[in-house]
């Protein structure tokens, strides 16, 4: 048997143990100092983590104390505006008559007599009411006016109570069947 055969693997098997052992002492002082590292940055991000959910949390409970801004609130706020027959006709290109529900882009004659049946027989009262009780008035009526959406009605109605009749128009253009 050749001595030089078995003894060469021996000592490349020695030298790269030790170098192995070596690497990994060298590479363990760098994996703490890493980890010591990386420690660091995730306390640092969980202060911030924290300091974010302070700030999301005051802001929230600033934004629950702030009344929500909605048409009834805009009607509540609305001066009185002495209907202009003349101008309302200049912006929507049609005789418009005080009151009439069926300017509002959805509403026909029939959803108009059940809006009256409710005691909603002006702009502003439609403008009051809550989108709510506009969906629970049509279903109500039955599946047939059950499928309108009244969620833009209170808005349109609050330009037609305030006299914006450009803006309504304006706003209509925008809408498919009452709907935004």
């Amino acid at each position: 048997m050749n001595i030089p055969c078995i003894i060469i693997p021996v000592i490349v098997g020695l030298i790269c143990g030790i170098l192995g052992y070596l690497l990994g002492k060298m590479n363990s002082k760098t994996d703490h100092s890493l980890a010591a590292s990386l420690q660091a940055d995730l306390d640092a991000c969980k202060a911030h983590t924290k300091n974010l959910n302070t700030r999301i949390a005051t802001l929230e409970a600033d934004l629950a104390a702030k009344p929500k801004e909605t048409p009834q609130s805009f009607a509540a706020t609305a001066p009185l505006i002495l209907f202009d027959s003349e101008l309302a006709q200049n912006a929507l290109g049609k005789k418009i008559k005080e009151n009439d529900l069926k300017i509002v882009e959805g509403i026909g004659p029939k959803i108009e007599a059940l809006l009256n049946s409710d005691g909603i027989t002006s702009w502003r009262a439609l403008s009051e009411a809550s989108t709510e009780k506009l969906q629970s008035i049509l279903d109500a009526g039955g599946e047939n006016y059950a499928i309108h959406n009244p969620s833009t009605w209170a808005k349109q109605a609050l330009f037609a109570y305030q006299g914006k009749w450009q803006e309504l128009k304006d706003w209509q253009e925008n809408l498919l069947g009452g709907k935004e």
